[in-house]
């Protein structure tokens, strides 16, 4: 005799992503799991007087989506400058004018999401190209990536950058060639002002954008917005220990609906001890609902302001290919040591010297400390030469991709990224269909607030590679099916943070993490998909959202 279930579902088309059941109509969940799937007319007998029964009314049904990549905690800021879209200085100018006049006694003007591509001439920004905007209120601005940051005038001086700055906790301070003073753009961003020490200095020099209060709002709208897209599960990329404290508080304050697994952040300098109090955090969080253990390092940066590292130069350069963050040997040699210790490494690289780097780094470590499941993640795999595609498989690399970075109307043609590699490289240019024909791991991801985190998004793009709205593909050849879009969306972001015997299928013994669509994407014209919504979300049988 059948248990009775907390909740069924039925009359529903059920696309479970479990090859051995493809297809049902209906599921039951008892204590937060799937106890039974299978055909409609079984449902019954797992109804009692306390089951809560949904009426699935013939709509499509999914797994919960595993974003693996998305950064909730850095978020967007509703308390800054909203840049995306402007697509001129000018427009720039226009919309910081107007935040200002609306908050004119804020200390600090921030700003977030500057496309490079407003910036005249293809050159990188600079802070008399803010001053207009600005006057002598400090003003920092970040990229749509977040891997640099602009200052103006003001902020030089507040933040105490003259020409004798360098490499300071929260970037590298670009210079002008002729004069060798600060031009007010700030790289490697990401790389060192979203560490603990970034954050920890921008907090002591009163920047308001680092302060918690800021932190936990972006994280707490970003979990909302996760929910409501049917994200039952967010792998946040980059965090420090100082950071966990915010995702505690989400938790007890009703916040964290999702499931998140928070990856540590390894910069330059990490010593022995803080590989220890990272083991020990990752041992104090481990639970369903929130966990810790992955580590996110970086072997190169972004090749829109022309930082990430290629095998051939950049377009236009006789010699300039950008630099990797370590020599080679170096990080085959630190990759070994975190490998042997049992961590997995989540390794931005985009630029297809930088992912080989990580390849071979990878292949020395299985030499030295012998092969073994560590599922070590190259993210982002955006300019990948096609010798390397077949050793994501060899190696047991996870290829962690944000299909929506290939949208034309952000990478392609006249954007900065073909532009900057040239077209004679653009069949490198995020090959998801390669990868996944030569059987490599595709986990999906949003990138969030780098692009939007909305999975309907990511999965139109991979299937159509055109922009949204519709218009031309760009680089065809490399997109992949809807089903293949939603495995990577799914189990295959499951498999990449060893969650394949919990979630990312619909699984007799899983959680019950579901969505209900407002339309069938497996049978959709694929210019609709972008305008479905979740209309129900499930994390462990509760219904959260809908």
């Amino acid at each position: 005799m059948n248990q009775t279930a907390d909740l069924v579902l039925r009359g529903a088309r059920i696309h479970t992503v479990d090859p051995d059941l493809p297809e049902a109509e209906a599921l039951a969940v008892v204590a937060g799991r799937i106890a039974w799937i299978g055909p409609d007319d079984g449902a019954s007998a797992w109804i009692g007087p306390g089951t809560r029964v949904v009426a699935g009314e013939g709509r499509r049904v999914l797994p919960g989506f595993v974003d693996a990549h998305n950064h909730v905690r850095l978020g967007s800021d509703d308390a800054c400058v909203q840049l995306a879209g402007a697509r001129t200085l000018d427009a720039i100018h226009d919309r910081i004018r107007a935040w200002h006049a609306q908050n004119p006694d804020a200390s600090w003007i921030e700003g977030e999401a500057f496309d490079y591509s407003a910036i005249p001439d293809g050159r990188m920004p600079r802070a008399e190209d803010l001053d207009p905007a600005t006057g002598d209120t400090p003003a920092i601005v970040f990229s749509y990536d977040v891997h640099t940051a602009w200052l103006n005038t003001a902020a030089l001086r507040r933040l105490g950058i003259t020409r004798d700055s360098d490499v300071l906790p929260y970037g590298r301070v670009h210079k002008d060639e002729a004069t060798g003073e600060p031009t007010g753009f700030i790289k490697d961003f990401a790389v060192r002002g979203l560490s603990r020490d970034g954050h920890r200095e921008l907090r002591a020099l009163g920047v308001p954008w680092a302060s918690p209060d800021r932190q936990y709002g972006r994280l707490a709208r970003s979990l909302d917005d996760a929910i409501r897209y049917g994200i039952t599960t967010v792998v946040e990329p980059q965090n420090s220990l100082d950071d966990l404290a915010l995702f505690t508080r989400a938790r007890a304050e009703g916040r964290l609906r999702s499931r998140v697994v928070a990856a540590l952040f390894h910069p330059r300098g990490t010593t022995d001890a803080d590989l220890d109090d990272f083991a020990a955090a990752a041992k104090e969080f481990d639970d369903e609902r929130f966990s810790v253990g992955p580590l996110k390092l970086y072997i190169d940066d972004v090749v829109e302001p022309r930082t990430a590292a290629l095998l051939e130069p950049y377009r236009g350069c006789a010699h300039h290919r950008g630099d990797t963050f370590y020599p080679a040997e170096e990080f085959a040699g630190l990759l070994a040591k975190l490998d042997a210790r049992g961590f997995q490494c989540f390794v931005h690289a985009t630029g297809d010297r930088g992912i080989r780097t990580v390849l071979d780094a990878v292949a020395h470590a299985r030499n030295v400390n012998g092969a073994r499941d560590a599922r070590h993640q190259v993210v982002h795999v955006e300019c990948l030469d096609p010798d390397d595609v077949a050793r994501f498989r060899e190696l047991g690399v996870v290829a962690c991709m944000q299909p929506r970075h290939c949208a034309p109307e952000i990478a392609g043609p006249g954007q900065d990224w073909a532009e900057n590699v040239g077209e004679e490289r653009w069949h490198k240019a995020w090959p998801m269909r390669s990868l996944h024909e030569a059987g490599a791991v595709l986990a999906f991801s949003s990138d969030w607030n780098v692009a939007e985190m909305d999975p309907m998004v990511g999965i139109y793009t991979a299937v159509t590679r055109r922009p949204l709205g519709g218009g031309e593909p760009w680089v065809p050849s490399e997109t992949v099916d809807v089903a293949t879009a939603v495995h990577g969306y799914t189990m295959g972001s499951a498999y990449a943070n060893f969650l394949e015997h919990e979630r990312g299928s619909l699984t007799v013994g899983k959680l019950a993490d579901f969505v209900v669509l407002s339309r069938d994407i497996l049978a959709a014209d694929p210019a609709d998909i972008p305008d479905t919504v979740c209309e129900l979300v499930a994390v462990g049988g509760e219904i959260v959202h809908g």
